[in-house]
Parts: structure tokens; sequence; C-alpha cells
């Protein structure tokens, strides 16, 4: 695959990816794992922790794909991850005790440092191998040579996988081979080959993204973060910014809350936005009961507000949807039919069932007030505020 198909393939496959599509992060998988377990064995030389720290690398992107801006950002990201974790295991590893046959085998190679090929094969002759032939290199010409050798002896392939220009890697290469002995150079020719991950371990992987939950495919957490419409709206929105579109922006706090902290997965959208619909509603029932003089007028006070928790759940629904199988266009346009659907009803349908209501002398002195906090001005402020946070949170999830 060469660097243009690299390319198209994740400006193709990564807004898939985002929306939870596994089959899609399988195939970037796929096409990055050799520079994944590359760049932590270069760093390691240790084969199986490099497996095992590019299976933590590619999980902690799928978990955290809503930190990415741009497709281009993908390979820089993956890799600065993988360094990351792969200096950590070595920290790790540093600060560990040895013990038992580890042990034994420390104090005898301490004793001493030329150990015979009978004490070698004590610690695997692949650990061995790795430990020998990756620090006999370069530091900075590791991660080249052995892509190099992975990916067929194409430098510009390298090029394109580590972010660095094929002058770069022809140098570094060269460097390599002036530097140690030619016989140890095919030696690592066929240990890099060797240790390329096999289909074992994308089906290892895979069934790991299978329990993982990723967070910007839920990128539902749009429609979860307006869970503030399935609770608040459901009360026809918040006192401040006007009716049903309150409780949009109500929930879409949780929305925004997410995106800035960014946190994965849709809980801390859903616990924030619907925390916020909640109080919104309670804040809405209370005020509108202020007004009752009569049980039957409570009763067409609660009749509307099912009516609205309908609306609500179905906008809720309709979005999350939206945000799932569609893109950021639909969401939006989603966004725009549920308010003016819910802003009809608080602005047409609850104003008749309140004009009489408000006509009782002992409401005279509150009029005014209702119609600043319920007022067509609250509404339509509590609308653009509720869409500015949906396409804020989109824009910031990358999917404008």
């Amino acid at each position: 695959m060469n660097a243009e198909t690299l390319d198209l393939m994740l400006r193709t496959e990564l807004p898939a990816a985002r929306r939870g599509n596994r089959e899609a992060f399988g195939r970037i998988v796929s096409a990055c794992q050799n520079t994944v377990t590359a760049i932590a064995l270069a760093i390691t030389r240790d084969v199986q922790a490099s497996e095992d720290i590019a299976q933590e690398a590619f999980l902690s992107a799928w978990q955290r794909l809503d930190r990415l801006r741009n497709s281009a950002s993908f390979l820089p990201w993956l890799r600065q991850i993988t360094r990351n974790l792969a200096r950590d295991w070595l920290r790790a590893q540093a600060q560990r005790p040895l013990s038992g046959e580890a042990a034994e085998i420390a104090i005898g190679m301490a004793a001493d440092p030329s150990p015979e090929p009978s004490d070698r094969l004590l610690r695997g002759e692949a650990e061995a191998a790795a430990e020998d032939i990756i620090s006999a290199l370069p530091e900075d010409s590791r991660e080249v040579l052995l892509l190099f050798y992975r990916e067929g002896q194409r430098s510009r392939q390298v090029a394109a996988l580590l972010g660095l220009s094929d002058e770069v890697v022809r140098k570094r290469l060269s460097r390599a081979r002036t530097s140690v002995r030619e016989e140890l150079v095919q030696r690592f020719g066929e240990f890099a080959r060797s240790t390329a991950p096999s289909a074992a371990f994308g089906l290892a992987l895979a069934g790991a993204l299978a329990t993982a939950v990723p967070a910007t495919a839920t990128a539902a957490v749009v429609g979860s973060g307006v869970l503030g419409t399935g609770a608040g709206k459901l009360g026809m929105g918040g006192l401040a910014t006007g009716g049903a579109a309150g409780g949009v922006a109500g929930g879409s706090l949780g929305l925004i809350v997410q995106t800035l902290t960014q946190q994965p997965g849709l809980l801390p959208g859903i616990v924030v936005g619907t925390i916020a619909g909640a109080l919104v509603s309670a804040l809405t029932w209370w005020y509108l009961a202020r007004f009752c003089q009569t049980p039957r007028e409570a009763g067409q006070i609660r009749r509307f507000m099912r009516l609205s928790a309908v609306t609500g759940a179905l906008l809720l629904l309709c979005l999350m949807l939206a945000v799932v199988f569609g893109n950021a266009w639909v969401a939006v346009t989603v966004a725009v039919v549920g308010l003016a659907v819910a802003n009809y009803q608080h602005l047409v349908v609850l104003r008749r069932i309140m004009e009489p209501i408000l006509a009782h002398p002992a409401n005279a002195s509150r009029r005014g007030e209702y119609g600043y906090v319920m007022g067509a001005k609250s509404a339509w402020l509590g609308t653009a505020i509720a869409l500015a946070a949906i396409v804020f949170a989109l824009y910031r999830q990358g999917r404008f």
C-alpha cells in the first residue's frame, strides 16, 4: 500500500470508525499493525511486549477517536501513543525486581559476559535475537530497518508510515548497514519478517475491540447528550433559555462537557445531560404549576407535559439514529426539525392552555414575568443555544 493509497484509506475508513464501525477500524489496524509493532519492538526489544503494547495502542486509539481532528493526524497520533506506552513499559521493567529463573539468568550473565549458546537458549531464541540484534543498531535506525523488511523493502512506504522523507529513510538504512556486519543485517531481516504480527494478532485485537466502547463512534453521544431532551425538554425546557429549546440546551450541556473533557464513551454525556434535563423539567413543572388555580388547569398542564415527553423521546431517538447512521448535516437537520416541532408546542399549544389561566386576577402581577420567561424571544434564544452546542460538539469531534 503506497502513501497515496494509505492516505485515501484513512480518509475513507476513519469517519466510519468514528461512528462505531469495527470493520472499518479493523482495516485501519491491518494497514498500520506492522508500523505499531515495529515502533514498540524498537523501543522494548521484546517481541511479546511489542505485540501487547501494539494492541493496547490500537485499543486506546479506538476509545479516543474523538480527540482526532482530521485523518492526516491519525498516524502521527498513533505513533506517539505507541512510543509513550513502550517507554512506560521500559520504566516499569526497570523498577521491577528480578526473581526466579530470570534472576538466575541475570546472575549467570553477570558472571560470564560471553555466555555459551546453551545458556542463551534459556532466554529463548526470539528474545535473545530481539535484544542482541536490535541493540546492535543505531537507535534512530531501528524502527526504519524493522519496518523496511516487514514492508517488502520499500523505503517510500516506510517513509509514509513513519512520517519521514524518503531521503531520511535511505540515509538511516545506509547508516545501519555500515555500522554493523552484513551477516547481522541479514539476520536482522529474517528476524524482522519472522516477528511481524500474524493473523492471530488481528483476531486477538478484534476480540478486544468487541468489548471496548469507542468514544466517537458512539458519537451518538450527540444523541445521549440531548437526553436533556428526553428529560428536560419533556417538561418544555429551561426557564432562562425558554421552552422546549431550553431542554435541548440543558441536554447539550452534557455533550459540551463530554467533548471539552475528552472523556471516552457515552457515560459523561448521558449522566450530565440527564441530570441537567431532569432539573430543567422539574423547574418548568414547578413554574407552570404556580399559575394553576384549579385541579382542571393543573390537569391540562400535566397532559401537555406528557405530549412534550413523547415529542422529546421521538426527537432523542431520531437524533441518535441520525448521528450513528448519518452524518453531521443529517444530525443538524433532525435537530432543527425537532426543535421547530417542540417550539410550536411551546409557542402555540401551551399558549392556548395558558391564556385563560393567566387571565385569572390572581395571576395579574405575573403575566409580564411569564411572557419574559416563557415567551418567543426566550424560546428562540434557547433554540440558538441548543443548535450551537450540537454544532460545536460535532465540530470538535471532527464530524464536519
